[in-house]
């Protein structure tokens, strides 16, 4: 069994940001050399999220609206979290987005459904963020 493993980097310019990550995903499936196994792609920070859903602009709009309305950002002092810091709004959406996917890989490819993309989602951003992609399998 072969065992893959590599940190993506992000420099995010703004808090929040949705990026389809999947030729990044890709390429290290590419790497792997991998045919046959499994793929786990996972947040490196409890702001952000990874999940799996269609590269639609008006669907992230709607997330952006919708986990806007579930955890605003603002008034700060809303949340008990924020004292020093500003951003407990960004650890309740990564909650409610998730923080990996896994995904199966068949004859080395992605074995997705139709319209399936990865994304990372960043919501306490403008910094660089990492991602961890963990492959195995043979």
């Amino acid at each position: 069994m072969k065992s893959y493993r590599k940190q993506l980097w992000f420099d995010i310019k703004k808090r929040r940001e949705l990026i389809n990550i999947t030729p990044q995903v890709d390429q290290c499936l590419a790497e792997s050399g991998v045919q046959e196994g499994l793929l786990l792609c996972n947040a490196m920070h409890i702001t952000a999220s990874v999940f799996i859903n269609d590269d639609e602009s008006g669907l992230h709009q709607d997330y952006e609206k919708w986990l806007e309305k579930l955890a605003p950002e603002k008034p700060h002092s809303q949340y008990k979290h924020n004292g020093m810091e500003d951003n407990a709004d960004a650890h309740l959406k990564r909650t409610v987005m998730g923080r990996e996917v896994v995904v199966a890989i068949t004859q080395g490819r992605l074995d997705f459904g139709p319209w399936e993309q990865i994304f990372y989602g960043e919501f306490d951003g403008n910094r660089k963020k990492r991602v961890l992609v963990k492959i195995i399998g043979e």
